[in-house]
């Protein structure tokens, strides 16, 4: 339905970790939170340069949720934004399957001295091996004025691109991204995070619906924590795959 009056489509999957946990104790919050992604896309026009590409608009919200404090605040939510153009790669026999190149906000919707933003613009590429597909991105980051910059050291953790490898396996689902600054030094960051989706017990009569367990170790699991070190892990549903 949604499809049909919006023409609105899942993006990055959609899903719910009620319980997170945290190894590592952080000041003014609790190790067990609950994590939700929302993510939709929305064609906008298709074909403009006679490629056979289109042009879309998506959005996705990432927020950690303290529903194991009293009050359940709302710790930090981060909101991606993005208008990206999609091109097919139809060359017989190629691996590379299309690219993308995207024009990405991220922030956090805070002020003062938590608040969190920048700006990329992405060349990401999908590649198919059998039944893997691995997908490079590398991104450059537009720059601010350094008065509006509360993040200027941003790339130092997250670099300036990721990797991700993705396998179906019958009715799972392997998922692994990784991120490093390539700084071969004392000053080396990355990020490795794991997502697996599983069939539910049918008794559980959720359709569309699948197990989902995630595990993120590194820098930069939400914007707030981008210079901090995180190893978090969590089980729940994934909507969407």
């Amino acid at each position: 339905m949604i499809v049909k009056d919006f023409g609105l489509y899942t993006y990055k999957t959609n899903y719910l970790l009620p319980v997170t946990y945290d190894t590592k104790n952080k000041d003014g919050r609790n190790q067990y939170e609950t994590k939700f992604q929302l993510s939709f896309e929305k064609p906008l026009t298709y074909n403009i340069f006679g490629l056979d590409e289109t042009l879309s608009f998506a959005y996705t919200q990432k927020s950690y949720w303290q529903t194991s404090k009293e009050s359940a605040p709302f710790r930090e939510s981060n909101y991606q934004p993005e208008v990206f153009l999609t091109f097919p790669y139809k060359e017989e026999n190629s691996s590379l399957k299309a690219y993308k190149i995207s024009l990405l906000h991220e922030s956090n919707g805070q002020d003062g001295e938590k608040s969190r933003s920048w700006n990329r613009l992405y060349l990401e590429s999908f590649f198919q091996f059998s039944n893997l597909f691995v997908v490079p991105r590398v991104w450059y980051r537009i720059p601010e004025q350094e008065r509006n910059d509360d993040n200027k050291d941003i790339q130092k953790y997250l670099g300036y691109g990721d990797l991700t490898l993705f396998y179906p396996y019958k009715k799972h689902t392997f998922e692994l991204k990784l991120r490093n600054n390539l700084r071969l030094s004392e000053d080396n960051k990355g990020a490795v995070e794991f997502n697996w989706t599983f069939p539910l017990p049918s008794f559980l009569n959720l359709p569309n619906s699948f197990g989902y367990f995630q595990v993120f170790s590194g820098y930069a699991d939400s914007l707030i924590d981008y210079d901090e070190d995180i190893n978090k892990i969590g089980i729940g549903i994934a909507f969407s795959r």
